[in-house]
């Protein structure tokens, strides 16, 4: 069976309200290096840790079918998909650029 909707519209309204997305796990060390490096940034970000919401793994589905990526963390700026932390520390050089872009610093 696949994801609802609804969950999917919720995960959509996360990414186009914000200008910086964090699908996230509170206990995941590669998490915690994204938001790590998102607050060093002077990043305003929104994160939902997926492990304390009841509709966590519905919403981790829910990511996978959008972007392809089961994996946390799951980026999003300026509603576009970064991918996870790896991919976040590859591009911190322009990381500025796209958070100003975005209107997350």
């Amino acid at each position: 069976m696949g994801v609802s909707a609804a969950t999917k519209q919720k995960v959509q309204a996360i990414i186009d309200e914000n200008p910086v997305a964090v699908f996230s796990k509170s206990y995941c060390p590669y998490c915690r290096a994204t938001k790590t490096t998102l607050s060093e940034a002077g990043a305003k970000f929104f994160v939902m840790e997926l492990d304390q919401v009841d509709d966590g793994s519905d919403i981790q589905a829910a990511l996978a079918e959008i972007t392809g990526q089961r994996t946390v963390p799951n980026i999003f700026i300026g509603r576009k998909h970064v991918g996870g932390n790896s991919d976040l520390q590859a591009r911190r050089g322009e990381l500025v650029a796209l958070l100003k872009e975005a209107g997350a610093v």
